[in-house]
């Protein structure tokens, strides 16, 4: 008998993991619709963005409460949805819940975690065996919805859309549509470079990036880029805002920042991007879930225990 969605959803949102077979049942709906989105997805207004979860499952369920829940609001999720926090695999769980439950409310774009090569190092799949009596199994079925991911949106014709940033190999959206997004991102390339690559003002042009991967790239290559696909701005997420969002060169482009306190270590705001029928942006700052809406795996709280001190695990915070 196939199961239902929404109680699945219910029992996530209470805080309980799920069996495997529930986590096989979410995989294979969501591969099936997110396989046929195409490389720049249309969303219509309103719209809220949210930018990097990074596993931190009680802040997003803050975000709802904050923002609403599906169907009643449109989201457009900008990726890095695991590593580093407690809850990663709750937290892209409930969000392919919701993909399955409102396929046209939700829009999830891959993110440059979205990976077995940077998810295999930076927590996702530590808790993934951890949970799941030591077996990767359930790590390499997360594998497979993110090699068909989406990696781009455009709201209105006027707005992109993307994790990360720019890339020198292509110029228009129609650049991007011909992409083969399909398996394991590439660490160089045109995909590579929409996850990885960032804005920085102090230069022209493209420069080579501090990452290892992507470009940084100036305010001259966003005003070419927006001229010449008719847009007026551009939306990403992949780098921490203290404040929780950051606005750069003229009000061109905005980056969206969805995990406070990150990694709890941080200190930092969060933010939302909440977009409306005019394209009017209003971002809408928070702090994270109070104390006594979260919970602390016990291990993690063993440790902080005998330690007098925040859990050190680089398991969480590499």
């Amino acid at each position: 008998m196939p199961l239902d969605i929404q109680p699945i959803i219910e029992r996530l949102e209470r805080g309980d993991q799920l069996e495997e077979f529930h986590i096989k049942f979410i995989c294979c709906k969501a591969k099936d619709i997110l396989m046929e989105e195409s490389n720049v997805v249309p969303i219509s207004p309103p719209v809220t963005i949210v930018g990097d979860i990074h596993g931190q499952f009680y802040d997003l369920l803050e975000i709802f409460r904050i923002g609403g829940k599906p169907p009643d609001t449109n989201y457009l999720f900008l990726g890095d949805y695991v590593d580093r926090g407690y809850y990663s695999v709750e937290t892209i769980a409930l969000l392919l819940c919701y993909k399955i439950r409102y396929p046209a409310r939700i829009t999830m774009l891959r993110g440059n975690h979205e990976t077995r090569s940077i998810s295999q190092m930076y927590g996702f799949l530590a808790e993934c065996t951890r949970k799941y009596k030591g077996s990767a199994k359930v790590w390499h079925m997360f594998m497979e919805v993110f090699d068909v991911l989406t990696i781009t949106a455009s709201i209105s014709n006027r707005i992109f859309c993307v994790h990360g940033g720019l890339s020198p190999a292509f110029h228009t959206l129609d650049g991007i549509r011909i992409l083969f997004r399909f398996g394991e991102v590439p660490h160089e390339g045109p995909i590579s470079d929409l996850m990885w690559s960032d804005p920085d003002v102090s230069i022209p042009g493209w420069g080579i990036s501090s990452r290892g991967a992507g470009y940084t790239f100036g305010d001259d290559v966003v005003t070419t880029f927006l001229h010449a696909n008719n847009m007026d701005h551009i939306l990403r997420a992949h780098q921490l805002c203290q404040e929780g969002f950051q606005v750069l060169f003229k009000n061109k482009l905005s980056t969206v920042w969805s995990a406070p306190n990150y990694c709890y270590r941080c200190h930092n705001i969060a933010s939302i991007l909440e977009i409306d029928e005019d394209l009017e942006r209003s971002f809408n700052t928070f702090v994270e879930a109070p104390s006594d809406a979260r919970k602390v795996p016990a291990d993690v709280a063993a440790a902080a225990q005998n330690a007098k001190q925040g859990p050190k695990s680089s398991e969480y915070f590499t």
